[in-house]
C-alpha cells in the first residue's frame, strides 16, 4: 500500500515539488527584475507616469490618491520598494531552491506562504469575479494541498 511506505528522500521521487519550484523561481525572478528595474529608472519616470494619469482622467493635481502617491515618490521611496522586492524574490528563490532538492523546510516555508494568500484570493473571487481570480485561488489549493501532503507524508511512520 503506498500509504504505508516509508517517505522517498529522493527529490527526483517528487515531480509535483518541481512544479512548485520552477513556479516559485519564475516569481522570484520576476521580483528580482522588477526591482532591478525600479532602481535603474528611478523615481522620475513613475512622478511622470502618474502626472500622465492625473492628466488623462482630468483629476484634481491638488487632492486625491494620485496626487497624494505623487508626493510619496521619492528616492528612498523606491529604494525602499527596491529593497522589499528583492527580499522578496531572494526568498522565493531560496524557497524553489529546497523545493527542487526536496527539503523540508521548504515545504513548510511554500505551504505557509501559499496559505497566507488564500483570504485574499477568497476576497478578489468576492470583488472582482472571473477566471482568473478562480485560476489563482485554484493554483494556491494546489500548492498548498501538494507542499502539506509532503509535510504529512515526510512524519508518517512506515508501518509494518
Amino acid at each position: 500500500m503506498a500509504a504505508n511506505k516509508a517517505y522517498n528522500p529522493d527529490p527526483h521521487a517528487h515531480p509535483g515539488l518541481h512544479v512548485i519550484a520552477l513556479l516559485e523561481a519564475g516569481k522570484g525572478l520576476l521580483a528580482v527584475l522588477a526591482a532591478t528595474g525600479l532602481e535603474l529608472l528611478g523615481p522620475l519616470p513613475l512622478r511622470a507616469g502618474v502626472d500622465r494619469l492625473i492628466v488623462r482622467f482630468s483629476l484634481d493635481p491638488e487632492h486625491g490618491a494620485l496626487p497624494s502617491l505623487l508626493n510619496m515618490i521619492s528616492p528612498g521611496a523606491v529604494h525602499l520598494a527596491a529593497a522589499g522586492m528583492l527580499a522578496y524574490g531572494a526568498l522565493h528563490i531560496i524557497e524553489a531552491w529546497g523545493l527542487w532538492r526536496a527539503k523540508a523546510w521548504a515545504s513548510l516555508l511554500g505551504c505557509i506562504s501559499a496559505a497566507i494568500y488564500l483570504p485574499f484570493d477568497v476576497y478578489a473571487i468576492v470583488r472582482h469575479p472571473g477566471w482568473a481570480s478562480w485560476a489563482v485561488l485554484a493554483i494556491n489549493l494546489a500548492v498548498v494541498g501538494i507542499l502539506a501532503r509532503d509535510l504529512v507524508r515526510r512524519r508518517r511512520r512506515p508501518t509494518t
